[in-house]
Protein backbone atom coordinates (compact mmCIF):
# COMPACT_ATOMS: atom_id res chain seq x y z
CA UNK A 1 0.00 0.00 0.00
CA UNK A 2 1.33 3.40 -1.04
CA UNK A 3 0.94 5.23 2.27
CA UNK A 4 4.44 6.46 3.14
CA UNK A 5 5.25 7.61 6.67
CA UNK A 6 4.47 11.24 7.42
CA UNK A 7 6.28 12.03 10.69
CA UNK A 8 5.61 15.78 10.37
CA UNK A 9 1.82 15.37 10.14
CA UNK A 10 0.06 18.20 12.00
CA UNK A 11 -1.28 16.79 15.23
CA UNK A 12 -2.92 17.60 18.54
CA UNK A 13 -3.90 14.94 21.06
CA UNK A 14 -7.53 14.38 21.94
CA UNK A 15 -8.58 16.81 24.69
CA UNK A 16 -9.03 15.45 28.17
CA UNK A 17 -12.57 14.25 28.71
CA UNK A 18 -13.32 14.07 24.97
CA UNK A 19 -14.72 10.77 23.70
CA UNK A 20 -15.30 11.81 20.08
CA UNK A 21 -13.72 9.72 17.30
CA UNK A 22 -12.90 12.93 15.40
CA UNK A 23 -11.88 15.98 17.42
CA UNK A 24 -11.24 19.57 16.39
CA UNK A 25 -7.96 21.48 16.51
CA UNK A 26 -8.07 23.85 19.47
CA UNK A 27 -6.87 26.84 17.42
CA UNK A 28 -9.41 26.50 14.59
CA UNK A 29 -9.94 27.93 12.10
CA UNK A 30 -6.41 27.54 10.76
CA UNK A 31 -7.10 29.71 7.70
CA UNK A 32 -9.26 32.81 8.18
CA UNK A 33 -11.44 34.17 5.42
CA UNK A 34 -9.15 37.17 4.88
CA UNK A 35 -5.70 35.54 4.85
CA UNK A 36 -4.96 37.24 1.52
CA UNK A 37 -6.07 40.74 0.43
CA UNK A 38 -8.27 39.50 -2.42
CA UNK A 39 -10.29 36.92 -0.52
CA UNK A 40 -13.83 37.03 0.78
CA UNK A 41 -13.49 33.43 2.03
CA UNK A 42 -11.07 30.48 1.90
CA UNK A 43 -12.55 27.03 2.47
CA UNK A 44 -13.16 23.52 1.03
CA UNK A 45 -9.48 23.14 0.20
CA UNK A 46 -6.97 20.35 -0.43
CA UNK A 47 -3.53 19.69 1.09
CA UNK A 48 -0.73 17.20 0.30
CA UNK A 49 2.82 16.56 1.56
CA UNK A 50 5.33 18.46 -0.57
CA UNK A 51 9.12 18.44 -0.11
CA UNK A 52 9.77 18.97 3.61
CA UNK A 53 6.38 20.57 4.22
CA UNK A 54 3.00 20.83 2.57
CA UNK A 55 1.36 22.38 -0.46
CA UNK A 56 -2.28 23.00 -1.17
CA UNK A 57 -4.89 24.14 -3.64
CA UNK A 58 -7.45 26.35 -1.95
CA UNK A 59 -10.90 27.53 -2.85
CA UNK A 60 -10.70 31.31 -2.65
CA UNK A 61 -13.85 33.30 -3.35
CA UNK A 62 -12.73 36.86 -4.04
CA UNK A 63 -14.44 40.12 -3.18
CA UNK A 64 -16.31 40.06 -6.49
CA UNK A 65 -17.46 36.59 -5.30
CA UNK A 66 -15.73 34.83 -8.18
CA UNK A 67 -14.99 31.23 -7.16
CA UNK A 68 -11.42 30.23 -8.02
CA UNK A 69 -8.38 28.21 -6.92
CA UNK A 70 -5.19 29.57 -5.34
CA UNK A 71 -2.04 27.74 -4.30
CA UNK A 72 -0.40 27.83 -0.89
CA UNK A 73 2.50 26.39 1.09
CA UNK A 74 3.15 25.53 4.72
CA UNK A 75 6.00 24.13 6.80
CA UNK A 76 3.74 22.55 9.42
CA UNK A 77 0.36 22.10 7.71
CA UNK A 78 -1.22 24.66 10.05
CA UNK A 79 0.29 28.08 9.25
CA UNK A 80 -0.13 28.85 5.54
CA UNK A 81 1.27 31.32 3.04
CA UNK A 82 -1.01 31.73 0.06
CA UNK A 83 -0.74 33.39 -3.32
CA UNK A 84 -3.04 36.39 -3.69
CA UNK A 85 -3.71 35.66 -7.36
CA UNK A 86 -5.48 32.52 -8.64
CA UNK A 87 -3.66 29.66 -10.32
CA UNK A 88 -3.17 30.21 -14.06
CA UNK A 89 -3.97 26.98 -15.87
CA UNK A 90 -2.17 26.18 -19.10
CA UNK A 91 -4.56 24.59 -21.57
CA UNK A 92 -4.06 23.65 -25.21
CA UNK A 93 -7.76 23.72 -26.05
CA UNK A 94 -9.40 27.18 -25.88
CA UNK A 95 -12.83 25.55 -25.98
CA UNK A 96 -12.40 24.36 -22.41
CA UNK A 97 -9.66 26.70 -21.17
CA UNK A 98 -11.87 29.70 -20.42
CA UNK A 99 -12.91 30.56 -16.89
CA UNK A 100 -16.45 30.43 -15.56
CA UNK A 101 -15.79 29.20 -12.00
CA UNK A 102 -13.59 26.71 -10.15
CA UNK A 103 -14.21 25.43 -6.63
CA UNK A 104 -13.90 22.61 -4.06
CA UNK A 105 -10.56 21.08 -5.18
CA UNK A 106 -9.01 17.75 -4.25
CA UNK A 107 -5.29 17.04 -4.73
CA UNK A 108 -3.33 13.79 -4.75
CA UNK A 109 -0.05 12.23 -5.84
CA UNK A 110 -0.76 9.72 -8.60
CA UNK A 111 2.07 7.89 -10.38
CA UNK A 112 4.47 10.72 -11.27
CA UNK A 113 2.67 14.00 -10.56
CA UNK A 114 0.10 15.81 -8.47
CA UNK A 115 -3.40 15.72 -9.92
CA UNK A 116 -6.07 18.26 -9.07
CA UNK A 117 -9.80 17.75 -9.49
CA UNK A 118 -12.36 20.48 -8.94
CA UNK A 119 -15.87 21.56 -9.78
CA UNK A 120 -15.33 23.37 -13.07
CA UNK A 121 -17.75 25.72 -14.76
CA UNK A 122 -18.39 24.63 -18.37
CA UNK A 123 -21.98 25.49 -19.25
CA UNK A 124 -22.79 24.24 -15.78
CA UNK A 125 -20.79 22.41 -13.11
CA UNK A 126 -18.62 19.52 -14.23
CA UNK A 127 -15.36 17.97 -12.99
CA UNK A 128 -12.10 19.48 -14.17
CA UNK A 129 -8.89 17.45 -14.07
CA UNK A 130 -5.45 19.03 -14.15
CA UNK A 131 -1.97 18.39 -12.86
CA UNK A 132 1.26 19.92 -11.67
CA UNK A 133 4.72 18.60 -11.02
CA UNK A 134 5.92 21.44 -8.82
CA UNK A 135 2.97 23.64 -7.72
CA UNK A 136 4.45 26.33 -9.95
CA UNK A 137 3.04 25.36 -13.35
CA UNK A 138 -0.46 23.91 -13.64
CA UNK A 139 -1.92 22.14 -16.68
CA UNK A 140 -5.62 21.69 -17.39
CA UNK A 141 -6.18 18.22 -18.86
CA UNK A 142 -9.92 17.89 -19.57
CA UNK A 143 -13.44 18.01 -18.19
CA UNK A 144 -14.04 14.45 -17.10
CA UNK A 145 -17.82 14.26 -17.35
CA UNK A 146 -20.78 16.11 -18.80
CA UNK A 147 -22.51 18.74 -16.70
CA UNK A 148 -24.00 18.48 -14.19
CA UNK A 149 -21.57 16.82 -11.79
CA UNK A 150 -19.61 17.66 -8.65
CA UNK A 151 -17.33 16.15 -5.98
CA UNK A 152 -14.91 14.43 -8.35
CA UNK A 153 -12.40 12.49 -6.25
CA UNK A 154 -9.65 10.33 -7.77
CA UNK A 155 -8.30 7.18 -6.14
CA UNK A 156 -4.54 7.34 -5.47
CA UNK A 157 -3.68 4.39 -7.72
CA UNK A 158 -5.11 2.40 -10.60
CA UNK A 159 -7.55 -0.36 -9.70
CA UNK A 160 -7.79 -3.27 -12.13
CA UNK A 161 -5.52 -1.27 -14.45
CA UNK A 162 -7.97 1.65 -14.63
CA UNK A 163 -8.07 5.11 -13.16
CA UNK A 164 -11.06 5.45 -10.85
CA UNK A 165 -12.97 8.55 -9.77
CA UNK A 166 -15.90 9.09 -7.42
CA UNK A 167 -18.43 11.72 -8.45
CA UNK A 168 -21.95 12.95 -7.82
CA UNK A 169 -24.38 13.76 -10.62
CA UNK A 170 -26.25 16.93 -9.70
CA UNK A 171 -28.05 19.91 -11.23
CA UNK A 172 -27.20 23.52 -12.05
CA UNK A 173 -28.18 24.90 -8.64
CA UNK A 174 -28.05 24.03 -4.95
CA UNK A 175 -28.81 20.40 -5.64
CA UNK A 176 -31.55 18.98 -3.36
CA UNK A 177 -30.51 15.40 -4.18
CA UNK A 178 -27.36 13.39 -4.80
CA UNK A 179 -25.80 9.94 -4.55
CA UNK A 180 -22.18 8.84 -4.98
CA UNK A 181 -21.18 7.11 -8.22
CA UNK A 182 -17.88 5.80 -9.58
CA UNK A 183 -16.40 6.17 -13.07
CA UNK A 184 -13.42 4.44 -14.69
CA UNK A 185 -10.92 5.51 -17.33
CA UNK A 186 -7.92 4.15 -19.25
CA UNK A 187 -6.30 7.58 -19.59
CA UNK A 188 -7.94 10.17 -17.27
CA UNK A 189 -9.69 11.69 -20.30
CA UNK A 190 -12.27 9.14 -21.44
CA UNK A 191 -14.57 8.05 -18.62
CA UNK A 192 -17.15 5.26 -18.53
CA UNK A 193 -18.09 2.00 -16.80
CA UNK A 194 -20.08 4.04 -14.30
CA UNK A 195 -21.15 2.28 -11.12
CA UNK A 196 -23.47 3.24 -8.26
CA UNK A 197 -21.62 3.37 -4.92
CA UNK A 198 -24.10 4.54 -2.29
CA UNK A 199 -27.13 6.73 -1.81
CA UNK A 200 -28.79 8.87 0.81
CA UNK A 201 -30.15 7.47 4.06
CA UNK A 202 -32.05 8.97 6.97
CA UNK A 203 -31.04 11.74 9.36
CA UNK A 204 -27.79 13.60 8.77
CA UNK A 205 -27.40 12.17 5.24
CA UNK A 206 -31.02 12.23 4.07
CA UNK A 207 -30.87 14.90 1.33
CA UNK A 208 -27.60 14.26 -0.50
CA UNK A 209 -24.13 12.85 -0.01
CA UNK A 210 -20.77 13.39 -1.73
CA UNK A 211 -17.22 12.05 -1.63
CA UNK A 212 -14.81 14.02 0.52
CA UNK A 213 -11.02 13.59 0.63
CA UNK A 214 -9.02 11.17 -1.53
CA UNK A 215 -9.69 7.62 -0.24
CA UNK A 216 -7.03 6.08 2.00
CA UNK A 217 -6.01 2.48 1.27
CA UNK A 218 -6.13 0.21 4.32
CA UNK A 219 -6.06 -3.61 4.70
CA UNK A 220 -9.78 -3.41 5.50
CA UNK A 221 -10.73 -1.46 2.37
CA UNK A 222 -10.65 2.07 0.99
CA UNK A 223 -11.43 4.53 3.78
CA UNK A 224 -13.69 7.24 2.38
CA UNK A 225 -14.72 10.26 4.41
CA UNK A 226 -17.86 11.74 2.85
CA UNK A 227 -20.25 14.58 3.54
CA UNK A 228 -23.94 14.13 4.18
CA UNK A 229 -26.66 16.75 4.09
CA UNK A 230 -30.02 17.00 5.80
CA UNK A 231 -32.63 19.65 5.08
CA UNK A 232 -33.73 21.39 8.25
CA UNK A 233 -36.36 24.10 8.66
CA UNK A 234 -33.42 26.53 8.36
CA UNK A 235 -31.81 25.01 5.27
CA UNK A 236 -29.05 22.49 4.51
CA UNK A 237 -26.83 21.08 7.28
CA UNK A 238 -23.52 19.51 6.14
CA UNK A 239 -21.89 16.88 8.39
CA UNK A 240 -19.42 14.12 7.57
CA UNK A 241 -19.06 10.41 8.19
CA UNK A 242 -17.05 7.60 6.64
CA UNK A 243 -17.33 4.34 4.72
CA UNK A 244 -15.13 1.39 3.78
CA UNK A 245 -15.11 0.37 0.11
CA UNK A 246 -13.90 -2.93 -1.34
CA UNK A 247 -10.26 -2.70 -2.45
CA UNK A 248 -10.76 -4.40 -5.82
CA UNK A 249 -14.37 -3.38 -6.48
CA UNK A 250 -14.62 0.06 -4.87
CA UNK A 251 -18.25 0.54 -5.85
CA UNK A 252 -19.06 -2.11 -3.23
CA UNK A 253 -19.63 -0.61 0.21
CA UNK A 254 -18.48 -2.88 3.05
CA UNK A 255 -19.35 -0.63 5.99
CA UNK A 256 -20.82 2.83 6.43
CA UNK A 257 -21.25 4.93 9.56
CA UNK A 258 -24.79 5.17 10.82
CA UNK A 259 -23.94 8.27 12.85
CA UNK A 260 -21.88 11.24 11.70
CA UNK A 261 -18.27 11.71 12.78
CA UNK A 262 -18.45 15.51 12.89
CA UNK A 263 -21.32 17.95 12.47
CA UNK A 264 -21.40 21.76 12.50
CA UNK A 265 -21.54 22.77 16.16
CA UNK A 266 -18.88 25.44 16.69
CA UNK A 267 -19.20 29.13 15.83
CA UNK A 268 -16.96 28.91 12.74
CA UNK A 269 -18.99 25.98 11.41
CA UNK A 270 -22.40 27.48 12.18
CA UNK A 271 -21.85 31.16 11.31
CA UNK A 272 -20.55 32.33 7.95
CA UNK A 273 -21.56 32.85 4.34
CA UNK A 274 -23.36 29.48 4.37
CA UNK A 275 -24.27 28.49 7.95
CA UNK A 276 -24.05 24.95 9.33
CA UNK A 277 -21.39 23.41 7.08
CA UNK A 278 -18.51 21.04 7.85
CA UNK A 279 -17.18 19.96 4.44
CA UNK A 280 -14.05 17.71 4.29
CA UNK A 281 -11.76 17.91 1.26
CA UNK A 282 -8.37 16.53 2.35
CA UNK A 283 -6.65 14.18 4.76
CA UNK A 284 -3.07 13.52 5.77
CA UNK A 285 -2.17 10.08 7.16
CA UNK A 286 0.87 8.73 9.02
CA UNK A 287 0.73 4.89 9.01
CA UNK A 288 3.30 4.25 11.80
CA UNK A 289 1.24 6.24 14.32
CA UNK A 290 -2.20 5.85 12.73
CA UNK A 291 -2.69 9.60 12.93
CA UNK A 292 -5.12 11.26 10.49
CA UNK A 293 -5.47 15.02 9.97
CA UNK A 294 -8.69 16.12 8.26
CA UNK A 295 -9.00 19.49 6.51
CA UNK A 296 -12.53 20.79 6.16
CA UNK A 297 -14.39 23.95 5.29
CA UNK A 298 -16.39 25.74 7.97
CA UNK A 299 -19.62 27.55 6.99
CA UNK A 300 -18.27 28.07 3.44
CA UNK A 301 -16.02 30.75 4.93
CA UNK A 302 -12.89 29.39 6.66
CA UNK A 303 -10.66 26.30 6.71
CA UNK A 304 -10.50 24.13 9.82
CA UNK A 305 -8.58 21.05 10.97
CA UNK A 306 -9.62 17.93 12.87
CA UNK A 307 -7.84 14.78 14.00
CA UNK A 308 -8.53 11.06 14.31
CA UNK A 309 -6.75 7.73 14.71
CA UNK A 310 -7.04 5.10 12.02
CA UNK A 311 -7.85 2.13 14.27
CA UNK A 312 -10.57 4.06 16.08
CA UNK A 313 -12.14 5.26 12.82
CA UNK A 314 -12.19 1.75 11.36
CA UNK A 315 -13.68 0.30 14.54
CA UNK A 316 -16.33 3.03 14.64
CA UNK A 317 -17.34 2.50 11.01
CA UNK A 318 -17.78 -1.23 11.59
CA UNK A 319 -19.53 -0.94 14.94
CA UNK A 320 -22.06 1.68 13.79
CA UNK A 321 -22.43 0.49 10.20
CA UNK A 322 -25.80 0.76 8.50
CA UNK A 323 -25.77 -0.25 4.84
Amino acid sequence: MANPPLPNIPWEERPAGCSEIVWRYSANPIIPRNLIPSSNSIFNSAVVPFHDGFAGVFRCDNKKRDMNLNRGFSKDGITWEMENDPIEWQCDDPEIGWFQYRYDPRVLWLEDRYYVTWCNGYHGPTIGIGYTFDFENFYFLENALLPFNRNGVLFPRKINNKYVMLNRPSDNGHTPFGDIYLSQSPDLIHWGEHRFVMGVKGGWQSTKIGAGPVPIETPDGWLLFYHGVLTSCNGFVYSFGAALLDLDHPWKVLYRTGSYLLSPQTYYECVGDVPNVAFPCATLYDPPTGRIAIYYGGADTVTALAFAKMDEVLDYIKSTSEL
